[in-house]
């Protein structure tokens, strides 16, 4: 199973899976985690953030993709922090954020890229901007709250652009959430191959 946690920077989302492995790991489950790829493309000289290219937006699509497909050869379950939609959507809050129209052509080209791939995540969750809480300046982050709300408002509509399902996670709700995530992983577990939501298994 392939649980993703998408939403702007800042916004609990690392924190959030780690509770949810520790959980699962308690639990006796096979647990990989896709983690942020903020840092490597910096590593490999890619701008991230307010400088988003096309070009290093198809490069964090394409690897996190690459490193999903890798982590389900050794896992039960894939925990995802910033999904490929997520990409796309802070490469469209850069467009706007910069006064740059988009190239329809290349935005089509990642959005088939990112609507193929999420068919395999079994749960998607998006946070949700409060801009009450500071920044964690532990990571690479753009400390521009401008910038950080157009990324919460784009990734928002790429998600409902593609029609990727998924559940809204709000600052004030992770402890609910964590439940409710283990639980419906560990349903899913126990019936694979069938997939249900969380919906599903709330009625």
């Amino acid at each position: 199973m392939t649980v993703a946690v998408t939403g702007t920077h800042s916004t609990g989302k690392s924190t959030f899976l780690r509770q949810v492995a520790e959980q699962l790991h308690r639990d006796r489950v096979e647990v990989a985690v896709v983690a942020d790829l903020g840092a490597e493309a910096l590593k490999h000289g890619l701008p991230i953030l307010q400088d988003h290219t096309w070009a290093s937006t198809q490069w964090i699509v394409s690897r996190g993709m690459s490193l999903e497909v890798q982590a389900w050869t050794r896992a039960d379950v894939v925990l995802v922090d910033r999904p490929a939609p997520d990409a796309l959507g802070y490469y469209e809050a850069v467009l706007e954020y910069r006064g740059e129209q988009p190239d329809p052509v290349s935005i089509e080209q990642l959005e088939q890229l990112v609507a193929r791939h999420a068919r395999h995540y079994d749960l998607v969750l998006r946070t949700v901007l409060d801009p009450r809480i500071p920044l964690d300046l532990s990571k690479p982050r753009g400390t521009d709250p401008q910038f950080r709300s157009l990324a919460d408002r784009h990734i928002a509509k790429v998600l409902e652009r593609l029609g990727i399902g998924h559940e809204l996670l709000p600052s004030d709700g992770h402890d609910r959430a964590l439940a409710e995530v283990t639980a419906f992983i560990q349903g899913g577990l126990d019936v694979w191959p069938t997939r249900t939501t969380i919906a599903d298994h709330k009625a």
